[in-house]
Formats: C-alpha cells, structure tokens, sequence
C-alpha cells in the first residue's frame, strides 16, 4: 500500500508542479528542506522531540504545549515544523528562543523523510491534530521514536475521506503509540479507522489553555494607538476570512445602519491584494503592512495584512466574526476570540469545529447565523442587534470566557499522557 501511495504522491507533485512555478512565493518557500536538504543539526547528546505544526492555526495552538514540554523534558531538546509558509514565520517568530531548530516538514517519500530523521534523530515525534503522514509515521517508528498524536481531532468528513484508503490507514496506525484525541466522538473515530482502542486517550483541547504573554499585550497597545481604537465606534473584527465573506461582513455592517469601523484579518495571505481592492473602492482603508499615517486613525477599514498578529487584535473587538464558516470551508476556531471575552458570530458551516460550537451554543456564549440564501440580511440583522446592545455583547463575552475556563487542562493532560507513554517505554 506504501508504493501505491507513493506513486499518487509523486503524480500529484507533477500535477501540482507548474502551480508551485507560478506561485513560487507561497508553494517554493522551504522546499529545499521539505526535499530532505536540511542545514546541520549539532546533536549535544540530549534526545530530541519533533513536534509537528501543519499551520498557523495549530501553530498557535501548540503554544502552552510548548512551554509545557520545555519545562517537564528538560533533559530534551525540541524541533519544531511546519507545512505552510505563514506557519513557518509564526513559529520562527515565537519559537525562536524555545526551539533547538524550527524547519519545514519533508515531502513523504522514503527519501525525504530519511534525510530529516537522520538530521534530527528524534526519540519523539508528536503530530499536531491527526496529520497522518504515512511514510513519515513509519519511518520515525522504525527508526526507534515513538509516535504520538496530540490535540487530535476527526471530523465525520475526515474519517469518511481516510476511509476511503482504510487499509493504508490501519497500517499507518499500527505504528502510531499514542493517540490523545481532543474529545470522545474524536476518539471514537480514530478507533473506527483502526486504531487499537487501547492507544487512545480524551486529553481535551489544547487551545483552551490560551494565554497572553507580554508581547501579544504590547502588541495590543501599539494597534490600539495606531489605528486610534478607542471604543467611541465599536469594531468589528472579520477574523480568518475566506473569499466572498470580506464583502458578505460589508455588505451586512452597512445594511445595519449602525457606526462601525472593521479590521479583516484573511485567512490567507495571498489574498491581501485581492481583499484591499475589494475594500478601497468604497471605504477609508488603512493597511498593517504599510508604513503609519495619521489616517489610519479614522480609516472606516483596517486590513490585517500580516502574520500571527490576530491574537493581538481580538481584545480591542467588541464583536469577532469567525470565518470560514459562511462557505461549506467548516469554519476556524472560536476559542481565540472566547479567551479574550469577545462576542462571536459565525456563519452556519462550522463543522471543523462541530464539538467547540456545540459547548459555547449550549451555553450562550456564540451566535451562528443559520443556513439560508440570504447570509447577509441575517448577519445585517445580528451585528444590528449587537451593535445596539452594549449588555449583550458583555453577556455575550462573559459566558465564552466561562466556557474557556471549564475546560482548561489539556495542556497538563496531554504532557502526563507522554511522560507516561516515555516512562513504560524506558521500563519495557
């Protein structure tokens, strides 16, 4: 099954090839090392953890982890990767002081994935939310570190996608000695692929144990002065937005009839451009990555056009829209904006995220906008509602930071599960 996958591999790089041509700046980034070419790694006799992070969203995730490894290993030294280029920026940034090294993620083909376990030798490898890799879990297997998932999480399209190559998956599983999953129907389908049941633990979800550090609130202060946010004209913050969303989340603010002034934050940043001429013909538009000018101050349109900057912006909302969730996408994450006590809406496709919306709906604490051809008239109608009720959005906010906290400690959970898993394996 391995050659087969191989081979769809490689045909799909072909395919993929005059694409990463074309857009060198996004897909060329890294690629040296994702081919195995990666720089000399001094190895100082302490064994090493390769953590895993596809992207920005499990990037940020990872972050209490991090700190959580560092101090309960600190007879190891930590590795970390990435797929995309806006993760591998977000990591070297705030990694660069608590990693031995931060690289991009091989290509999974024999030769690739080689190379970089040579390099780095781990004794453990910890993949961020169920990023099966197939040669890269069975190689690091055979290499003699163990493998573990964390902050795992399956949704139903997912397992139906992997079930389509099941026998590939069972085997790639076989391999895998741990697989901490994010909540029950997570474990109950990573079992369902073939996992064996014993394997499995609910640890919860790492990014309930956000927090702030010094540099995210000095962050928040040099937004707040810059763009002049002072809480006269409420914000609006288009958080994570995919294309057609920046202009529903226009559309609908101007449809409410209310003051308002919006940062949009896409959640791709090849999209930058595209968002800014969207915007500018109509509003006032201040950019992040354009040098400050007084005018940023009243801009009606603030456009968050840099990378790992949205934690900072999320405390001076007074509502968050969470995107991806307008289009069948299945949304981005709340928890970011719950943590800073914010009230959230998001569109009716919100099934990435189906357990996290489900605990914050049942507990008043996010407002889903229902399915329906007119998107904009209901998001109109709701940031109306908001926008005139000052106690709502509080209540609002207070009930997402309550959920916050009934869930803490998957941070401490999942690194127990490790140490447990590292210890039997030093008895065994």
């Amino acid at each position: 099954m391995l050659a087969i996958y191989s081979l769809i591999l490689t045909l799909g790089f072909l395919l993929m090839l005059p694409l990463f041509l074309l857009r060198r700046e996004k897909y060329a980034a890294g690629f040296a090392e994702r081919l195995g070419r990666y720089r000399k790694f001094e190895h100082d006799g302490r064994p090493v953890i390769w953590l895993h992070c596809v992207s920005v969203g499990e990037t940020n995730a990872a972050r209490p982890l991090v700190d959580e490894l560092i101090d309960r290993f600190p007879g190891h030294r930590l590795v970390i990767s990435t797929t995309t280029k806006t993760g591998q920026e977000l990591a070297r940034g705030i990694f660069r002081d608590k990693a031995a090294d931060v690289v991009y993620f091989p290509f999974d083909w024999k030769f690739s994935v080689r190379k970089a376990l040579e390099v780095y030798k781990p004794s453990l490898v910890l993949l961020m939310e169920t990023e099966i890799w197939p040669r890269f879990i069975r190689e690091a297997k055979a290499s003699g570190a163990k493998v573990a998932i964390v902050n795992g999480r399956l949704s139903e399209r997912s397992v139906r996608r992997y079930a389509k190559v099941g026998r590939l998956v069972r085997e790639v599983l076989a391999a895998v000695d741990l697989a901490l999953m994010q909540n029950e129907k997570d474990a109950q389908r990573i079992v369902l692929l073939g996992i064996d049941e014993s394997k499995v633990k609910v640890t919860g979800n790492l990014k309930y144990d956000h927090s702030v550090n010094e540099n995210e609130d000095a962050l928040t202060a040099e937004i707040r002065e810059r763009f002049g946010i002072n809480g006269e004209t409420p914000l609006i913050v288009a958080a994570s937005t995919h294309d057609t969303e920046e202009e529903h989340v226009l559309k609908a603010l101007e449809m409410s009839g209310r003051p308002f002034r919006l940062l949009i934050a896409p959640r791709h940043p090849e999209r930058f451009d595209a968002v800014a001429n969207l915007v500018a013909p109509q509003h006032s538009l201040s950019r992040r990555s354009e040098p400050a000018k007084e005018s940023d101050k009243s801009a009606g349109v603030i456009l968050l056009d840099s990378i790992g900057e949205l934690r900072s912006a999320y405390p001076l909302a007074d509502i968050v829209f969470v995107g991806g969730s307008l289009i069948p996408h299945g949304g981005q994450s709340v928890l970011e904006p719950a943590a800073a006590g914010k009230a959230i809406v998001t569109g009716p496709h919100t099934h990435n995220f189906a357990s996290a919306i489900s605990e914050f709906a049942a507990h008043d604490a996010v407002i889903e906008v229902k399915a329906g051809d007119d998107h904009r008239r209901e998001l109109s109608a709701v940031f109306s509602d908001l926008l005139s009720h000052t106690d709502k959005r509080r209540r609002l906010g207070e009930n997402a930071s309550a959920v916050m906290a009934a869930n803490r400690g998957a941070t401490s959970r999942t690194v127990l599960e490790l140490e447990r898993m590292m210890a039997n394996a030093s008895v065994g």
